[in-house]
């Protein structure tokens, strides 16, 4: 076989394929997985594999709560877990949607702001 490309304007009739096979033996050119653990562990490498689920976590989910209220604009707030648990709490005791419960809050703030002198 020749080292040369084969020109796609020269006139041949056969080429020659021989040289062109299937691998019959996989190349495994990387160490073991025991080895690369041994190594990751010496190295205190911290593994990406997801961790056993905890049996108590801090936060949970909540349903999804989807009104229809014509309230069109996110308003994200970063707040301590305490708020955010007390205002859905409070939400939800009351029956209200969020939008709503946010409103009677800065409502009921304005009321007393506006009694200090």
């Amino acid at each position: 076989m020749s080292k040369s490309r084969a020109s796609i304007f020269d006139e041949v009739k056969e080429l020659d394929l021989a040289g062109f096979a299937p691998k019959t033996v996989q190349e495994k050119t990387g160490p073991a997985p025991q080895q690369v653990r041994e190594v990751a562990e010496a190295a205190n490498f911290k593994s990406r594999e997801p961790s056993a689920p905890k049996a108590e976590s801090k936060s949970h989910r909540r349903a999804p709560r989807r009104y229809r209220t014509g309230r069109n604009v996110q308003f994200n707030v970063k707040a301590l877990q305490e708020t955010v648990d007390s205002f859905y709490a409070l939400t939800e005791a009351k029956g209200w949607v969020l939008g709503y419960t946010l409103q009677r809050a800065i409502e009921a703030l304005q009321r007393e702001l506006k009694k200090q002198p």
